[in-house]
C-alpha cells in the first residue's frame, strides 16, 4: 500500500486541518513499540467547516486521487457550494490514489467534537511529513462508541497491545 506522506504534504501546504484517526492513526502511536495494526485505509477526521473540505479535495486531486461519495464520483464543480452540501449532511468522501491508497475523509468521529481532538492531537514525522494524529485513548474510546463488528473486533483481538500502548499515563 502506498504513502500517506504525499498527501499529507499536499494537505499543509493547503493548511488543512485534520487529524489521523482509526486503525492507522493507532499505528502511529504503535510503531516505536513494534506493534503493527492491519488495515485497508486511512481515515482523516476533518472539521465541519467546508472552506477546509474544499481545500482537502484540492489535495487530493493535486496528488491524482480520485474523490467518491459512497459509490459515484463526486459532482463538478468541486466548489464551495458543493462542500457546504458535504458538511450540512456531515457526508464522507473517500479518496482512491495512486498504488490503491484509500483515504476517508470523514466529518465524524463517534464520542468527539473536532476541535477536542484537534486541541489533544501528537504530531508525528512520517517520511518527512508531518502528520496529525488523534490520541490513542481518544481512537480506541471512538472504535468502541461506533459498535461495529469490525471494530469490535479490532478492539478484542488487539486488547492487550492496546492496553499496554495507552498504558496507566499514556495515549
Amino acid at each position: 500500500m502506498s504513502s500517506l506522506a504525499p498527501l499529507a504534504r499536499a494537505l499543509a501546504a493547503r493548511d488543512v486541518r485534520y487529524v489521523l484517526i482509526g486503525v492507522a492513526g493507532a499505528n502511529m502511536h504503535a510503531h516505536a513499540s513494534g506493534v503493527v495494526f492491519t488495515t485497508q485505509d486511512r481515515d482523516l477526521f476533518l472539521p465541519r467547516e467546508p472552506e477546509n473540505l474544499l481545500r482537502a479535495w484540492q489535495a487530493c486531486e493535486a496528488c491524482n486521487f480520485d474523490l467518491v461519495t459512497e459509490t459515484e464520483p463526486l459532482d463538478f464543480p468541486r466548489d464551495l457550494e458543493l462542500a457546504k452540501k458535504v458538511v450540512e449532511h456531515a457526508a464522507l468522501t473517500r479518496a482512491m490514489g495512486p498504488d490503491e491508497l484509500q483515504v476517508d475523509l470523514t466529518l465524524v468521529m463517534a464520542g468527539f467534537h473536532f476541535e477536542d481532538v484537534w486541541r489533544e492531537r501528537t504530531v508525528y514525522v512520517f517520511e518527512d511529513a508531518e502528520v496529525p494524529v488523534a490520541r490513542l485513548r481518544h481512537i480506541v474510546e471512538s472504535k468502541a462508541a461506533v459498535g461495529r463488528h469490525k471494530d469490535q473486533l479490532f478492539l478484542a483481538t488487539h486488547e492487550e497491545n492496546l492496553r499496554q500502548l495507552l498504558g496507566p499515563d499514556k495515549g
